[in-house]
């Protein structure tokens, strides 16, 4: 009698879910699997490949001749420095580091510039490229009167995940010519005079990606008067300045043309590429304002904008590249080595182009690869060619066939050219698709990349 009413009186009060039913009941059941980043994913097969000649060519970042990272002597002098001056680690103001932001615009406008020197710009700090992208398309959403931008129809693919997430919509414009693989400059000129008055369209300023075709000045020219035709508003990502050249005036040339002639321009500036601060994450954001009321209103939200985004940037990153900036010896050194980079990658192209069409009689015109500019080349290799080139010869690069011509060197550049004639010559066989969809969970439908 007590034994069974001890044990009545302990039951539980009801019956505990086991764990597949909570988890079949979680809150994030339904989650589809999302597509798995193309670059990313060709970064993964490259690293899981045993082949001692392999060579991944998908990663935008620069790589020395021996297929290393490169650290800038400017930028390892700037860390020596900084050491010694023993700064703090407090909080940056919303905006950034004012002595990188000054000198950052500065680099952009150029010194002599006429909204500069009347102070009329109104600029931040951002985390890198992306994040000025992230900050200008959401000022954009809020203020610009037209609730989309017009992209060209090939660009980086963040580009339009970013725009779409700001909530405008995605509109493009002819640039690329897949005949030619350059430039569609008569399909450009068209879209942008169809387009509604007073539209907003991003503009690579230079080293074009994924396709590395630029304007010539002439052509910007010519863009910059139907601009002014249409009321059009210019939004510029320049990701690379001196990085396509090695001449920073060259590759700001767009840029400083627009705002000569009096547009208000937005302009998203990075510096991973051109002082190979990529982990730092130092960009900027600028837009060009009437005057300076007009810019105390633009400073003031995008302070509101930032807040609740991130509060304020990363010090550290701001602060190398402040060292650099306002440093005679340092910008001296810096604009040495932006250029060496630069060279080095323009007679990687001027090597492709050789082996490609005077050695290996590669079928077709590669003419495209040393007209090129910048860091990558879209040669125009099919997509089931360059799977071929993965499976068959450990050579990684995006499906769309755009190259990153840092990863070439004196020792890969002859293994990549032999390899990729093969693939335009059949001659390697069929290959595995190098980025699979993923596998979708049971009852969900697959993604698209």
């Amino acid at each position: 009698m007590l034994r069974n009413a001890l044990s009545s009186s302990f039951r539980p009060l009801r019956t505990t879910p086991t764990v597949n039913a909570l988890r079949s009941n979680s809150v994030w059941a339904k989650v589809p699997l999302g597509p798995r980043d193309a670059i990313l994913g060709v970064t993964e097969a490259f690293k899981a490949d045993k082949n001692p000649k392999k060579i991944n060519l998908g990663v935008g970042a620069y790589r020395d001749d021996k297929g290393k990272p490169y650290v800038l002597p400017s930028v390892q002098k700037a860390e020596q420095q900084l050491a010694k001056a023993g700064h703090d680690k407090e909080y940056l103001p919303i905006t950034g580091l004012p002595e990188f932001v000054n000198a950052a615009v500065k680099l952009a406008y150029g010194e002599n510039s006429k909204p500069l020197q009347e102070g009329r710009i109104a600029a931040t700090q951002t985390i890198s490229g992306t994040g000025a992208l992230r900050l200008g398309l959401a000022f954009l959403a809020r203020f610009f009167p037209h609730k989309s931008i017009y992209l060209p129809d090939k660009t980086w693919a963040n580009h339009a995940a970013i725009v779409k997430d700001c909530g405008l919509e995605v509109k493009h414009y002819k640039y690329y010519d897949p005949e030619t693989v350059g430039v569609a400059f008569e399909g450009f000129k068209a879209d942008v005079r169809a387009a509604p008055n007073g539209s907003a369209f991003l503009l690579h300023a230079a080293a074009f990606n994924p396709l590395g075709t630029d304007l010539t000045k002439e052509q910007w020219a010519e863009l910059c008067e139907i601009f002014k035709e249409k009321q059009h508003f210019a939004f510029f990502d320049m990701a690379y300045q001196g990085f396509a050249s090695g001449i920073f005036e060259d590759d700001a040339f767009p840029v400083r043309h627009f705002v000569e002639q009096g547009f208000p321009i937005a302009l998203c500036q990075s510096f991973a590429k051109n002082m190979g601060l990529y982990g730092e994450r130092v960009g900027a954001f600028s837009l060009v304002c009437a005057d300076k009321d007009e810019k105390a209103r633009v400073d003031s939200q995008l302070k509101i904008l930032i807040r609740p985004m991130y509060s304020n940037p990363p010090v550290h990153g701001a602060r190398l590249a402040a060292q650099i900036l306002n440093s005679p010896e340092l910008y001296k050194d810096w604009k040495v080595e932006v250029k060496g980079m630069a060279d080095r990658i323009i007679a990687m192209r001027e090597a492709l182009y050789d082996l490609l069409q005077n050695k290996y009689k590669t079928p077709g015109d590669w003419s495209h690869v040393k007209k090129q500019i910048g860091m990558f080349s879209y040669t125009g290799l099919k997509p089931e060619q360059v799977d071929a080139l993965a499976t068959h010869a450990s050579i990684y690069l995006t499906r769309d066939g755009r190259i990153s011509m840092a990863g070439l060197n004196s020792s890969n550049i002859e293994y990549f050219a032999e390899n990729v004639s093969k693939a335009v010559k059949g001659e390697l066989g069929p290959g595995k698709p190098l980025t699979e969809p993923p596998q979708p969970s049971v009852g969900e439908g697959s993604g698209a990349m």
